[in-house]
């Protein structure tokens, strides 16, 4: 295992005393921050306005940390998905999502999660790791399609709220002038709802935020999704409502319909009642059935029915599109077909 350091994910700050500890010019760091951001090199011996002295101090330390994906699959429809080893030879996944003039990229920001959520493939892998911000970054900087992306979400493998230092640290590096230069309106957080890392967020980051809901019901939601028990849901709507998130940023709840589960007009009233007060847009889902989960997708008619039941309240509303589906698209699927292969000697 490599025990060098990863220049990939270095702050500005971060590089700046790295540099001081080297012993070098305080400008190496903007050049080292250009060429890593924006020049995409893929080795320190790229660097080429660093004097060879210099790059052999850096390597002595560091390495850059752009790592290739181990395999893509691409999907009929254009979706791609990219799985990656980690430092620790586990498994990463993100997936490329065009749509006409509008092209996505989903991120990990942890090997599986803790949280349990029992429609989600990633829950049933468990935490295997935390990501570092250069494990986040690599799963934009790496890809063919990387100077195409007009839109990042963090919504891949992982709670970013349970990592939330390597979460923020990539979306300065994604934001700031010195790093990719991305307007934060191009990108969303998605999280379940860890109040800590909410706060953080809310007051560091000024991207959009999208809250997994699922269940406008208590008790319900906590069957779906445990975490429930900690950081109740109206326990989450209180410090949005306390937030002033100004005329750009936005709020989306994400909805995942089930079944004669949480697809009732009961469940519209109640949508209505809770976001009351918040400017948002709820992302209804299809669930897509994954091994072992007790759920049904809802049906189409039902699935409208209730699209149209929370317009006709005012709430913002859309119906994702399905993509995908033919490269085992829900998050934790690929990884965990890789796991499996490593566990048995294939990898």
């Amino acid at each position: 295992m490599n025990t060098k350091k990863s220049l990939l994910g270095m702050t500005k700050k971060e590089i700046e005393a790295a540099v001081a500890h080297l012993g070098l010019k305080k400008f190496v760091a903007t050049q080292i921050t250009d060429w890593l951001y924006k020049k995409h090199v893929l080795s320190i011996d790229e660097m080429t306005n660093l004097s060879i002295k210099d790059r052999e101090g850096l390597k002595e330390i560091y390495v850059l940390g752009r790592e290739a994906p181990i395999s893509v699959q691409e999907s009929i429809d254009g979706t791609k998905k990219y799985l990656y080893g980690t430092r620790d030879n586990k498994f990463i996944e993100s997936a490329y999502i065009p749509d006409e003039d509008r092209y996505t990229l989903c991120v990990s920001s942890q090997v599986g999660c803790k949280m349990g959520c029992l429609f989600c493939m990633t829950g049933k892998q468990g935490f295997q790791g935390q990501l570092s911000a250069g494990e986040i970054i690599n799963q934009i900087s790496s890809i063919h399609e990387r100077d195409k992306l007009t839109n990042i979400v963090f919504m891949g493998m992982g709670e970013p709220f349970d990592n939330i230092d390597e979460v923020l640290k990539s979306l300065e590096i994604l934001t700031s002038d010195y790093g990719y230069g991305m307007s934060p309106k191009r990108i969303t957080v998605s999280t379940i709802g860890i109040i800590p890392g909410l706060k953080r967020f809310l007051q560091e980051s000024n991207c959009h935020l999208a809250v997994s809901m699922h269940s406008p019901f208590e008790e319900e939601r906590k069957k779906l999704m445990p975490i429930q028990v900690v950081y109740p849901l109206q326990a989450v709507l209180n410090e949005l409502k306390q937030f002033d998130f100004g005329q750009q940023r936005r709020i989306f709840f994400e909805y995942i319909l089930f079944k004669g589960l949480n697809d009732t007009p009961r469940h519209v009233k109640e949508i209505v009642r809770i976001v009351h007060g918040l400017k948002c847009r709820v992302n209804l889902i299809r669930f897509h059935p994954i091994p072992d989960a007790p759920f049904l997708p809802s049906e189409e008619e039902t699935i409208e029915n209730f699209k149209n039941a929370l317009i006709d309240k005012g709430i913002r509303t859309t119906l994702r599109k399905s993509r995908g589906q033919d490269i085992f698209a829900a998050c934790g699927l690929l990884s965990t077909k890789a796991k499996v292969k490593l566990e048995e000697g294939d990898y």
